[in-house]
């Protein structure tokens, strides 16, 4: 079962290391590009003041955002602020996000996220949790996915290869740090690909922040994973 309560507390955390690396930034460095394709530091600061927002909606009960591309307006909007806004915005809205959390509710209702999706509620602080520890990383301050949590890194790969489980795209593959192992892909009795590596490349190629070439593929050639 999901602990919400203790997802929340992890998302506090997370939050907290996320504000302390981008507080030694300036304004210069919040306009220089991250590690995402097109965006600034900015963009992944918005994006991330603007999605505890849209997971208050969701708690709420209303729909995650207004529109796909009202989304990607506002972080258009924001992404140009300088740091001291950024700052703030990040600040405000964590704090609106634990609240909406802290308040009575039924943990087990179904939720609607972006595109359709449902979820559990329970589940909305994990991807919360997700959304600032990815992004931190994606800042490319000096923080990386060896630095994750490992309880998060194991949480993350859980999720990720349960995604692509039964995945037209994906053959059938076993992912594996060595010690534990995980089953993604289209359903088989056996898989035809193992990928092994650490637990921050597994992580890294599953969440399309490594290319892979740390892995080990054996019996074939590395899966070519679709976009989240």
């Amino acid at each position: 079962m999901m602990d919400h309560g203790h997802d929340l507390a992890s998302v506090r955390e997370a939050t907290d290391r996320l504000l302390s690396a981008a507080a030694a930034l300036d304004n210069a460095s919040v306009a220089e590009p991250s590690r995402l394709p097109g965006w600034t530091r900015g963009h992944v600061l918005a994006h991330l003041s603007r999605n505890a927002d849209a997971l208050v909606n969701v708690l709420e009960g209303r729909p995650m955002y207004v529109s796909g591309d009202a989304r990607d307006a506002d972080i258009g909007r924001d992404a140009p602020r300088p740091l001291d806004a950024h700052l703030a915005d990040l600040r405000e809205s964590a704090e609106r996000f634990q609240e909406a959390g802290a308040a009575p509710a039924d943990w087990s209702r179904t939720v609607e996220l972006r595109n359709g999706v449902t979820d559990a509620a329970a589940r909305v602080p994990f991807r919360r949790w997700i959304e600032v520890e990815l992004h931190h990383v994606d800042l490319g301050v000096g923080y990386e996915l060896e630095d994750l949590p490992a309880e998060f890194t194991e949480r993350e790969i859980d999720f990720l290869t349960a995604r692509f489980l039964g995945h037209a795209d994906v053959p059938p593959t076993r992912v594996t740090d060595g010690t534990r192992a995980w089953s993604t892909g289209r359903a088989a009795a056996e898989p035809d690909v193992t990928v092994t590596g650490s637990p921050a490349d597994l992580l890294g190629w599953l969440a399309g922040r490594r290319d892979g070439a740390a892995l080990a593929a054996a019996g074939g050639t590395l899966p070519a994973l679709p976009p989240l």
